[in-house]
């Protein structure tokens, strides 16, 4: 990881034991203090997913096309069509809601089932990718949120650990 994007921000753990802040993917760990070239990154992964999406819309309609052109029915083209625009909602609702909370046990497992509909609704999830990082870096406010409870647990940790245990015991007895 280059230099750039390593994190240098002073949230950066110091002590032995502090919690580091978990990467995300293409920002590591630059969304803890939005250095090392952030924003650039914002845009350019927006633009690539708005790109990416038009670009599998182009794929879909040319599959589409082959479809008409087989001539196996109407109902077979409404059928596709119909497909990809509910599983594209689906997937498109289901990442939204990713980036900002983590799932319980239950929810995890049906996630899981969900992978076949994300990838038949890729441009619903590229959508919700380019959506996303026009606020922040997509996960940022869910990690954030975990990262500075981690750190607050960590100081109240630290702060009641702190002294010499043999003093602390001299103030009780008295």
């Amino acid at each position: 990881m280059p230099d750039s994007a390593k994190n240098t921000s002073d949230e950066s753990p110091q002590t032995p034991g502090a919690p580091a802040p978990e990467p995300l993917r293409f920002y590591g760990t630059t969304w803890v203090d939005h250095s090392g070239g952030y924003a650039v990154r914002r845009v350019a992964l927006g633009l690539g997913a708005v790109l990416a999406a038009v670009a599998g819309a182009f794929v879909l309609r040319f599959a589409y096309q082959g479809v008409v052109v087989a001539d196996i029915g109407s109902w077979a083209s409404i059928l596709l069509v119909a497909a990809f625009a509910v599983c594209s909602a689906l997937a498109f609702a289901r990442t939204l809601t990713s980036y900002t909370r983590r799932p319980d046990e239950r929810e995890a497992a049906a996630e899981s089932s969900m992978h076949s509909i994300r990838v038949i609704g890729f441009i619903g999830v590229l959508l919700a990718y380019a959506l996303r990082t026009c606020v922040e870096a997509p996960g940022e406010r869910l990690h954030r949120a975990e990262y500075e409870a981690a750190v607050a647990r960590h100081e109240r940790q630290r702060r009641s650990r702190t002294g010499n245990p043999a003093v602390r015991k001299k103030k009780r007895g008295r």
